[in-house]
């Protein structure tokens, strides 16, 4: 065994806890949103199938959760499927369906989120997912609605265009079914009022946007909602994200002065 890797492990713990203790005293995001990516090219350099690391991945999210809570981080949004995931090879799509199903259940079954007082709440285009995937959400959703810990956005068949467009519909159908004149319509419409409509109406706008696999992209994800968040890009991929990474992301929000366009 190489002699330096115990002294390695000591300095790492050790700057660790330091940088956990420099976190905690400043203010942390309000809302975290999680681009969890990079799970195939992980399981590849692995020598793993997308399955086993889609499995890592759901099991890092566990990490990411405790973590979280230990910075009393109040609302997280990860992002586990995207509209344009269900487009992939039907074998993949079932692998990552087979990973929810299996680890959303698990939450639950192991207190995992009575732990940690987790509200699960899905969001996306769910009409577009396997009935026994959306039996499964709605009951973690149901089963959680009343914990007050963290509340966990789950995108699952989500899109970030998807879902402007789908407030969109909901506001003029408002409108529609009580007759409203186009005028007031075209009135009515402000951002402020199309916020009212978007899978996430009750949430404030994420603070900070974490990507993990070395790319520097949105792809989507809460497009709407980023106006003014914060981002960090990490190299790492999603099922290697270290708690060195996360604290790092967290203190790099940290030291920004946000200004919000002013």
């Amino acid at each position: 065994m190489d002699v330096a890797t115990p002294l390695k492990d000591v300095l790492y713990r050790i700057y660790g806890a330091r940088l956990l203790a420099g976190v905690r005293r400043r203010p942390v995001p309000s809302h975290l949103g999680l681009i969890q990516d990079g799970h195939r090219r992980y399981a590849r350099q692995a020598g793993l199938s997308n399955l086993e690391g889609y499995r890592l991945g759901a099991d890092k999210a566990r990490e990411v959760l405790t973590w979280c809570a230990e910075l009393g981080v109040p609302m997280v949004s990860l992002w586990w499927l995207s509209t344009e995931n269900l487009a992939r090879e039907s074998a993949d799509v079932a692998a990552v369906l087979r990973v929810i199903d299996e680890k959303v259940t698990e939450w639950l079954q192991d207190g995992l989120a009575e732990r940690l007082r987790v509200r699960i709440r899905p969001i996306g285009k769910l009409d577009l997912l396997p009935a026994a995937t959306l039996q499964i959400l709605e009951r973690a959703e149901a089963l959680t609605r009343e914990h007050d810990g963290i509340l966990l956005n789950v995108g699952v068949g989500y899109g970030g265009r998807q879902e402007i467009v789908d407030a969109m519909a909901g506001y003029l159908s408002d409108h529609f079914s009580r007759g409203s004149a186009p005028e007031d319509i075209l009135r009515d419409l402000t951002p402020d009022m199309v916020d009212k409509y978007l899978y996430t109406q009750d949430c404030p706008d994420p603070d900070l946007i974490i990507r993990t696999s070395g790319e520097v992209r949105l792809s989507g994800f809460m497009l709407w909602q980023s106006a003014y968040s914060e981002f960090y890009f990490c190299d790492a991929y999603w099922p290697a994200f270290r708690k060195v990474d996360f604290l790092r992301a967290i203190r790099n929000y940290q030291d920004r002065n946000r200004r919000f366009g002013r």
